[in-house]
């Protein structure tokens, strides 16, 4: 038992770790430096056009390669490796955008993309390891420690750079600018630091097939058009599949863009970067008591909890006019966002065959990125258009009505039955 705790937690680990990226630089400073520093005098549509561009090309270059990076993973034991490799990229590049100078939104939006490929190319291999180290029955509950460590990690780290920003003179630093930058090389610190219990502590089972470099890229390759063919026939992977992709567009596009519509609609940076540290505090336990939810009730009926949540965020998120509606929406978003997240790893993870995670968890990481492609596009080019962004928030509630209605004809017992049958 202690065992298994130490590898859970090893695993854990590696939301706290990554997470700083996510809450501090992708969530809050990216979008602020990207308006303020690199994008200084460019129109402020043209720049929310510019975010959203480059948060849709990293996404699809995820989208595309992620399934066949899951299959090589599968069939060459691989999957620690990849993750590595996609996190030392991430690691290195957010060091990196530290040192891009004022005006220069071209190599800030480029260094960030291929951060982003490093953040997102890794969570395809972690999420998938999540069958390593937890038992069936648990997955909700061992998900949801994971989601949960990460809003605590990112919290802190979050809370940290902050501080370092709002009180510059007390860490020694000239400005608050400073302060962002050197924030940037906290976040990379923090998150090579934290991975390292996942790397030594949980071990990857071993394949029995051996293959060469390019055997295993072709080995690969047959296996995700296998794979392919089978999730077209499984039904209700695929219409999981086909749910995720449309609500988890609206959770990462409220994710990656609530601060750049904040800014639009007149609210103070200072007043964003509260009501994501709220967001984050708040979903520490909330995630845990989603975890909860998913072992009691379901975790197909704590999905449907979320969305719900999410839709009406959307509708009052176009209506809202001042910092403390604003708050109130960070507590909601907060309550919802980690559950939605955690049960949806968590209800995959069930409905598929074990043998095939990391190939699995590509196509769930594919879809979940052509997602991400189509939300920014999506509230960019409606706030571009309309030259007003409430519109653009107003559109999202209608990925989550999709992805419930869709979620509704997913049968779990079903899908738990066929994935054991599968092993």
């Amino acid at each position: 038992m202690e065992l298994k705790r130490k590898k859970i937690i090893s695993w854990a680990l590696y939301d706290w770790a990554n997470s700083g990226f996510a809450t501090v630089i992708m969530a809050c400073f990216f979008p602020v430096f990207f308006r303020d520093y690199w994008s200084k005098g460019v129109d402020p549509s043209l720049t929310t056009f510019h975010l959203g561009t480059t948060n849709s090309l990293a996404s699809l270059t995820i989208a595309v390669i992620a399934p066949f990076l899951g299959a090589i993973a599968d069939r060459g034991g691989l999957k620690k490796k990849f993750l590595f490799f996609f996190a030392v990229i991430g690691i290195i590049t957010t060091a990196f955008l530290s040192a891009v100078a004022p005006g220069n939104w071209k190599l800030a939006a480029f260094l960030y993309s291929i951060t982003i490929i490093g953040f997102y190319g890794g969570n395809i291999f972690y999420d998938s390891l999540i069958v390593n180290v937890s038992p069936r029955e648990k997955l909700d509950l061992v998900s949801a420690v994971g989601y949960s460590l990460g809003y605590l990690g990112g919290g802190l780290l979050f809370a940290l750079t902050v501080l370092m920003v709002r009180f510059p003179e007390i860490f020694n630093l000239s400005d608050s600018e400073a302060a962002i930058r050197l924030s940037f090389i906290f976040v990379a610190f923090w998150w090579g630091i934290f991975s390292l219990p996942l790397f030594l502590f949980v071990k990857e089972p071993k394949t029995k097939n051996q293959f060469g470099s390019w055997n295993l890229v072709q080995s690969g390759w047959r296996q995700f058009y296998h794979t392919f063919q089978e999730v077209k026939k499984l039904q209700v992977i695929f219409l999981f599949l086909l749910s995720y992709w449309f609500y988890i567009d609206g959770v990462d596009t409220v994710i990656l863009m609530a601060v750049d519509y904040g800014m639009s609609i007149g609210l103070s940076s200072q007043s964003l970067i509260l009501a994501l540290l709220i967001t984050q505090f708040v979903g520490f336990p909330a995630a845990l008591i989603f975890g909860k939810i998913g072992e009691k009730l379901g975790a197909k009926t704590g999905i449907f909890i979320s969305i719900g949540v999410y839709l009406s965020v959307t509708i009052w998120g176009a209506l809202i006019q001042g910092e403390q509606e604003f708050y109130i929406l960070a507590v909601i978003v907060g309550l919802v966002q980690g559950g939605i997240q955690s049960l949806s790893r968590s209800f995959y993870a069930k409905i598929i065959p074990q043998s095939k995670s990391a190939e699995f968890f590509g196509f769930y990481n594919m879809l979940g990125k052509f997602a991400a492609i189509i939300g920014p596009l999506l509230i960019g080019g409606v706030s571009w258009l309309s030259k007003n962004p409430r519109y653009s928030i107003l559109s999202i509630g209608l990925l989550f009505i999709a992805g419930g209605v869709i979620l509704y004809l997913v049968n779990e017992k079903e899908g738990e039955k066929i994935a054991k049958e599968l092993e």
